[in-house]
C-alpha cells in the first residue's frame, strides 16, 4: 500500500479499496461530490480554473496557522467527487506535507481502472494544481 503524509488520505484509499465493484467505486466519488458546497461564482476565475481538464474545475487555496485549506466545484458530479475526494484527502496539511503527496495513491483506491483516460488526466491536473497552490504558501512563508 502507498502511504502518504496524510492519514485522512490514507483513510480514503483504505475506503476505496474494500470496494472491488466498479460501478460502487463511482457511487462512493458521487457520493463525495454531495458533500461539496458549492463555490460562488465569483470565485470561479481563470487563476482557479484548473488547466487541463475537460469539465470546468476550480480551486481555492487559503492558508492559516501554517496549514493549506482547499475548496472547490466542479461541473461534472464525478469529476466533483474527485475534488472532494482531493480536498478531504489534503486539508490541515502543511505545504511541505502536499509536496510529498505522489499521484500513485489513486493507483491504490482502484479508481484509475474505472475513469476514463480524460478524467484520470484531469485528476492529476487537480492533485498537480493543490500542489501549486501550496507550493506558492511555502515560498511566501520562506520570503
Amino acid at each position: 500500500m502507498v502511504s502518504t503524509p496524510s492519514p485522512k488520505l490514507n483513510k480514503i484509499v483504505q475506503r476505496f479499496q474494500r470496494v472491488s465493484n466498479p460501478k460502487r467505486k463511482y457511487e462512493q466519488l458521487l457520493h463525495f461530490a454531495k458533500r461539496l458546497e458549492a463555490l460562488p461564482e465569483d470565485q470561479k476565475v481563470a487563476e482557479n480554473k484548473v488547466p487541463g481538464c475537460v469539465s470546468q474545475v476550480y480551486v481555492i487555496a487559503e492558508f492559516r496557522d501554517g496549514k493549506v485549506w482547499y475548496r472547490g466545484d466542479s461541473d461534472a458530479q464525478l469529476v466533483k467527487g474527485l475534488v472532494s475526494l482531493l480536498i478531504e484527502g489534503l486539508n490541515g496539511l502543511t505545504p511541505e506535507e502536499i509536496s510529498q503527496i505522489s499521484p500513485d495513491f489513486i493507483q491504490e483506491t482502484g479508481l484509475n481502472v474505472s475513469l476514463t483516460p480524460s478524467r484520470a488526466n484531469g485528476f492529476y491536473n487537480i492533485l498537480q494544481m493543490m500542489k501549486h497552490k501550496a507550493s506558492a504558501f511555502q515560498q511566501e512563508a520562506a520570503v
